[in-house]
């Protein structure tokens, strides 16, 4: 019994002392890279288990504190594969850390827009369905609703195994279930990857993360950044590229540009309609994270999504409901819309019909 409440003890942030960390990381030899916040050092416990320490900017004071404090009561006390786990912290007079796993193969960055670092789409594939996981852990499975914020390539670490593991909560926010949404004063997020509501003073949801989820798997896709503003002015931003092809009934040219083989046209092109749902303009429309899970893996039918560059779409947020979860991603829920056209197993497109139907 003793045993097992010392483990249950493990389960826990542990607060470090400063010269516990100063063992651990052989006095900080090894620095693993530095951001707005600190610097992070790689570290090894006592039972040979791999850590990396992140020494907080103390100067930055407020904004350091919020994030320290946003780390711990979010992420410090769940645990999910595909969420990094916290370790624990060290807070005292003169050092602000916090003591995370070590992940082996770095940040997805790394690999979509370094031309020396290849990974084939079937990884990719995986990383975001990984990746979608983690995020509806966060939204839907946690006692307390957790919205992160700030998803993009750089804060999804990937492990010595390429299991994708959401990571940097700094900006994270818990929701009461009762509540339906959060307020927030000021902008949050990454330019690029942020919902338009969080530019506004809106209600918030989780839907913000959706949004920026669908923006980075744009990026995953084209394996480059979505602004890219060395390319001819047609293809600059490439979600709009994406969604003028593929209301084209052209999704093959954006399979074969991204450079994906033929044998994955189906799970790419799949991947293509989760991220044009994602971002679509109105929260209430794009779906929830364990939709998209479903969607990425084959379980459900997708249908062709509206278009959403348009500020003001030609449909109401009710004639998209995303409201029933209870597709199984071995039954037969498909998702679609009226007149659709087939493109591809499965995948349907329509350009005229706004009216959704949803059927099991």
């Amino acid at each position: 019994m003793e045993a097992f409440f010392r483990d249950m003890e493990r389960e826990r942030p542990i607060r470090f002392s400063q010269q516990q960390l100063a063992v651990y990381t052989d006095y900080y030899s090894q620095r693993l890279g530095s951001g707005g916040f600190g610097v992070v050092y790689r570290g090894t416990f006592p039972n040979g288990v791999q850590i990396a320490v992140k020494i907080l900017n103390r100067s930055l004071d407020e904004r350091v504190k919020e994030q320290f404090m946003a780390e711990v009561s979010t992420i410090g006390r769940i645990h999910h594969i595909n969420l990094v786990r916290l370790y624990g912290f060290c807070f005292d007079s003169t050092m602000w850390a916090l003591v995370y796993e070590f992940m082996g193969n770095g940040s997805l960055d790394k690999y979509l827009f370094t031309e020396n670092r290849v990974i084939r789409w079937e990884e990719l594939h995986r990383i975001a369905i990984g990746t979608a996981k983690g995020l509806a852990y966060l939204h839907e499975d946690c006692q307390q609703k957790i919205i992160h914020y700030d998803i993009k390539p750089g804060n999804v670490l990937l492990d010595v195994n390429f299991i994708p593991k959401v990571a940097d909560f700094g900006l994270a926010k818990l929701r009461n279930r009762e509540s339906s949404y959060v307020t927030l004063t000021g902008a949050r997020g990454t330019p690029g990857y942020a919902a338009p509501e969080l530019w506004f003073p809106s209600p918030i949801t989780e839907k913000c993360d959706v949004y920026s989820f669908g923006m980075m798997l744009f990026e995953i896709i084209g394996r480059r950044r979505n602004l890219h503003v060395e390319n001819d002015e047609e293809v600059e931003w490439f979600p709009r590229w994406v969604w003028e092809k593929f209301n084209q009934d052209r999704l093959d040219e954006v399979v074969m540009v991204s450079g994906i083989e033929e044998k994955c046209n189906e799970t790419a092109k799949r991947a293509v309609l989760v991220a044009l749902w994602c971002v679509q303009y109105t929260p209430d429309a794009r779906p929830p994270m364990s939709s998209v899970v479903k969607m990425l893996e084959g379980g459900v039918r997708i249908l062709g999504p509206p278009d959403p560059f348009q500020r003001f779409a030609s449909y109401e947020a009710s004639d998209v409901s995303w409201m029933d979860d209870k597709t199984t991603t071995t039954g037969a829920g498909e998702f679609r819309y009226r007149d659709a056209n087939p493109i591809v197993g499965g995948v349907t497109s329509s350009s005229s019909s706004t009216e959704f139907l949803r059927r099991y």
